[in-house]
C-alpha cells in the first residue's frame, strides 16, 4: 500500500531544520503484515530526544530511514500467527520488540530481547526483513520496528500494548516512550520508596515524566536540575519541590548542601555526560544512581571506583524503563485516568507530518517538551 512518511536520507544535516529539511515527506510504499506482524493505523506519533539523535548523528543507524519510535494508533489488519488483536483495537507501540523466546525475554526483561536489539540496529523488523521502500522497490530501513512517522505502520506483535480506546491519540502514544521510560526509570530500576528524595536531571518529556512518578511513587521531595529556566518552571508547575540550573557551576556544592550531603535516588534524563555527571555526584552516600538517556556511544563517564565500595554507591541503567510493556502501560493509564498521573500536561504542541521538521527544530532547542504528530 501507498503512505506518507518521513524519511530521513542523510545525518547530521544542519539546523535550523526548517530550512534544511532533513526529513522529507513522500509517498513510500509499505508491505502488509507478516508472521506475528500487525498494520496499524497511526493516529499520533510524538517527537523525542532519541529521533533527533539520529537526525543530527549521535546516534548513528542505516540510512535512508523513516523515522518515528513513540506512537498510539488502531489495528487495520493483523498477520497470521496474530490472535488476540482484532482490528479497531486501540494499542500503543513500543520501541523494543520482544521475541519472548531470549533470555532476556524469558527473565521478564523483555526491553533487552537480544534479537529484538539487533534487529533495531540493523534497521530491520524482528525478522530480519525490511516492510518499507521507495518507487523502484528501493528498501527503507525501520526506526526501532516502528517507523511511526507515517500515516500506517507495520510492527511486530510484541511491539503493541492495547489500551483504551478513550485515551486522546496524543495522549496515548506518549505513553509508549516517555511515559513508560521516565515513570519506569523511577518505579522498575531506581525502586523509588515512599518518603524517599529523588532528584531528576535533564526536563524533556521523558525526565518531566520521571518527576511524575516520583510524585506518584510518594517521594518526599523531587529535586530538578536543568538549564533552561522554562523547563524548571514547567517541573516545578507539576509538582517538584525545588529547582536548580543545571549550567550553574555550583550546581553539585548547591544541591548538596541544600539536601545535607545528597539525594537518595537521582535519574539522568538528558541525553548528556555532562548531565550524568551532575547526577553522580550529587547522590548521597548509599544512594542510587539511574541513567534513562541515551548519550552518545563514544562519551564516557569517569567514575571514583572507590565510591561505589566505601559508599555503597549503586549506578545502574534503565532501558525502556526496565519495563514489561504489557503490564506496566495499562498501570500507568490506570493512574492517568485516575489523576495521579498527569501526563497529558508534558504536550506541548500538535502537529500535522508536514510541520516535523519545524518540530525538531522546538526540540532542539528546548522550547518543547512533548510535540505530537496527529494523522
Amino acid at each position: 500500500m501507498e503512505i506518507r512518511a518521513a524519511v530521513l536520507d542523510r545525518m547530521e544535516t544542519p539546523r535550523p531544520y526548517a530550512q534544511s529539511r532533513p526529513l522529507s515527506v513522500e509517498t513510500v510504499q509499505l508491505a502488509g503484515p507478516g508472521m506475528n506482524e500487525v498494520l496499524v493505523r497511526i493516529t499520533g506519533a510524538g517527537l523525542c530526544h532519541s529521533d533527533l539523535s539520529i537526525i543530527n548523528g549521535d546516534r548513528p543507524r542505516p540510512m535512508p530511514m523513516v523515522l518515528g519510535h513513540e506512537a498510539a494508533g488502531s489495528v487495520a489488519e493483523v498477520g497470521p500467527g496474530v490472535t488476540d488483536l482484532v482490528r479497531g483495537d486501540a494499542v500503543a507501540l513500543v520501541f523494543v520488540p520482544s521475541c519472548g523466546h531470549c533470555l532476556p525475554c524469558l527473565e521478564g526483561r523483555p526491553a533487552l530481547c537480544e534479537p529484538g536489539a539487533a534487529a533495531n540496529v540493523a534497521g530491520t523488523m524482528l525478522g530480519g526483513h525490511r516492510s518499507l521502500s521507495r518507487s523502484g522497490n528501493v528498501p527503507l530501513n525501520h526506526q526501532v520496528g516502528v517507523s511511526c512517522f507515517a500515516e500506517y505502520a507495520v510492527c511486530n506483535r510484541g511491539s503493541l500494548v492495547k489500551v483504551d480506546p478513550e485515551l486522546p491519540p496524543e495522549v496515548a502514544a506518549v505513553f509508549g516512550c516517555a511515559v513508560l521510560t521516565g515513570v519506569g526509570a523511577v518505579i522498575n530500576a531506581a525502586q523509588v520508596r515512599l518518603g524517599q528524595s529523588v532528584a531528576v536531571v535533564g526536563l524533556g518529556g521523558v525526565g518531566l515524566s520521571a518527576v511524575l512518578g516520583a510524585l506518584a511513587a510518594g517521594a518526599r521531595e523531587v529535586i530538578v536540575i536543568d538549564t533552561l529556566p522554562a523547563k524548571l518552571d514547567a517541573a516545578l508547575a507539576l509538582g517538584a519541590t525545588r529547582g536548580f540550573r543545571a549550567d550553574d557551576p555550583e550546581v553539585v556544592n548547591q544541591v548538596r548542601a541544600a539536601t545535607r550531603g545528597g539525594v537518595e535516588v537521582v535519574i539522568e534524563a538528558a541525553s548528556n555526560i555532562a548531565a550524568l555527571d551532575i547526577a553522580y555526584r550529587i547522590t548521597r552516600r548509599g544512594g542510587t544512581t539511574v541513567t534513562c538517556s541515551l548519550t552518545p556511544p563514544a562519551h564516557t563517564l569517569n567514575v571514583p571506583g572507590v565510591h561505589l565500595v566505601i559508599e555503597e554507591r549503586t549506578l545502574k541503567g534503565s532501558y525502556l524503563g526496565s519495563a514489561v510493556p504489557a503490564r506496566d502501560i495499562p498501570h500507568y493509564i490506570t493512574l492517568f485516568k485516575a489523576g495521579r498521573l498527569p501526563v497529558d500536561k508534558l504536550i506541548t504542541h500538535r502537529l500535522t507530518l508536514d510541520q516535523i521538521n519545524e518540530g525538531f527544530d522546538r526540540l532542539a532547542s528546548g522550547e518543547a517538551v512533548r510535540q505530537v504528530i496527529l494523522f
